[in-house]
């Protein structure tokens, strides 16, 4: 059966009318949500440091990417864990062996590079998802004919996903029909991928646009909504995550479509993930969980999880030669 991806609904303008955020409450439900995370016992976090690992979006976007660094970014994508701490986890019912990232995240001129990649490594695995950043990434600031071009690249050689990104300078005129037809029509060009739209916060200026803009992205079609590029300044934070997350909630309840949600940019420690991961629980369920409906866009995250992971199993610091290079 093939997969079914989220279809464009009829814009609603009434939803942009009178929004109102609270962001006085939200502050002090971040700081709640950090108070509870801080303490975990050893089973929680372990759980959500696997949890992580399940959903991470493994990419490279460097300008010297180069078949080289993809190749190795798929072989870790499949084998997030050097094998002794893996093999420890799984003996005492933590994970299974299959252990993987949830996609691999590259340049759309990159996508060939990693299914070759998958081809040669050995033993022959199931291969992971490849995403592609399209559409002007980072700034959108292209042509709209140019950006659909982009899709189309993307979805000839191969991408199972694409990350696009909005033109934020409409979202700033409140011009949010035009953000809506403009994502509709990605949405159509690539309707047989999964399709992630980043809204890049940081420039939004508001937290009444987060929900303006995740709303516009939804109704057009998004399967997830994305926080950041990752190439400014602000990126994800857990108030914009707050508000993203509950226009999820509102958006399922209203149509009975569940989207996903990835924050992306700026997530590098252990208390990280127990605070994405424990937002994701208490805002939208366990069911969100799973790669299908949350995934976080790091580059270097998955090098913290392990070495976390190290400590807490064996209690210690790894050395080193203990952790993948």
């Amino acid at each position: 059966m093939s997969q079914q991806f989220n279809k464009p609904l009829q814009f609603d303008e009434t939803l942009f009318d009178n929004v109102s955020i609270n962001s006085h409450a939200i502050h002090r439900a971040c700081e709640s949500l950090d108070r509870e995370t801080k303490c975990l016992d050893s089973d929680v976090k372990i759980k959500a440091l696997l949890n992580t690992v399940r959903v991470i979006d493994l990419t490279t976007l460097s300008g010297d990417d180069t078949y080289v660094n993809v190749q190795r970014l798929c072989h870790r994508g499949l084998n997030p864990l050097v094998k002794p701490l893996l093999d420890q986890l799984v003996s005492y019912n933590y994970c299974d062996s299959n252990l993987t990232v949830g996609a691999i995240c590259v340049y759309p001129s990159r996508i060939r590079d990693c299914h070759d990649a998958f081809k040669m490594i050995k033993p022959l695995r199931e291969p992971l998802k490849v995403a592609s950043v399209v559409t002007g990434f980072p700034s959108g600031q292209y042509g709209l004919e140019s950006r659909l071009k982009e899709i189309e690249f993307a979805c000839d050689s191969g991408a199972d996903e694409i990350d696009t990104v909005i033109d934020r300078s409409l979202a700033l005129n409140g011009d949010w029909d035009k953000v809506y037809k403009e994502i509709k029509v990605m949405r159509l060009k690539g309707s047989d991928v999964r399709l992630k739209v980043i809204l890049e916060v940081g420039e939004l200026g508001s937290l009444s646009n987060v929900y303006k803009a995740s709303w516009a992205a939804m109704m057009a079609g998004a399967d997830f909504i994305k926080t950041s590029t990752g190439k400014v300044s602000v990126n994800a934070t857990l108030p914009v995550g707050f508000v993203m997350t509950r226009a999820i909630s509102e958006f399922y309840s209203t149509t009975g479509v569940k989207v996903g949600f990835k924050p992306a940019g700026g997530l590098r420690t252990e208390q990280d993930c127990y605070k994405w991961i424990k937002l994701m629980e208490n805002q939208l369920g366990d069911e969100w969980l799973s790669p299908n409906l949350f995934r976080i866009g790091a580059s270097s995250l998955l090098n913290q999880v392990e070495k976390s992971l190290f400590k807490l199993k064996f209690n210690r610091d790894p050395a080193p030669w203990e952790i993948s290079v």
